[in-house]
């Protein structure tokens, strides 16, 4: 599976732990940014990546920020994306269970590495319920 991860200045070490933890177990990963703790704006990391998803390059994405919600904002603005703030795996299994979530984004500042890991793994290993959620998910766009 291919993914995508890109990060801000907040998300940055968590990006990295995450980045090392997913090649680690053999996914195919890209890293859209940001590279350093430095401050940056995360939309110029977050549109790359929803671009990329969206136009099918990528299977899923994860974003991380301090909060998760400016990644997330900026990542809804796309057509093609249903990007989910969680800070538990159970968030992240419903995120694609009941809304075929493509893009994970986790707020760093409030998780440990631990739950990042484990919100990661149960959103990259969470199926798409469809049936009923389906209709719902047509209606987004």
């Amino acid at each position: 599976m291919k993914l995508a991860i890109g990060s801000d200045h907040a998300g940055f070490d968590y990006k990295q732990m995450l980045l090392q933890w997913l090649r680690d177990n053999g996914y195919e990963v890209q890293d859209f940014g940001t590279h350093s703790a430095d401050s940056v704006d995360y939309p110029d990391y977050v549109h790359p990546l929803a671009t990329a998803v969206e136009n099918g390059e990528f299977a899923l994405g994860l974003l991380l920020c301090g909060s998760a919600n400016g990644v997330c904002i900026t990542a809804n603005k796309h057509q093609g994306i249903r990007a989910a703030i969680a800070w538990e795996p159970e968030l992240a299994a419903l995120a694609r269970q009941h809304n075929n979530a493509n893009v994970l984004c986790i707020p760093a500042r409030f998780v440990s590495e631990e739950a990042a890991r484990a919100i990661t793994s149960q959103f990259l290993n969470t199926a798409f319920e469809g049936g009923r959620h389906q209709n719902r998910v047509d209606k987004i766009a």
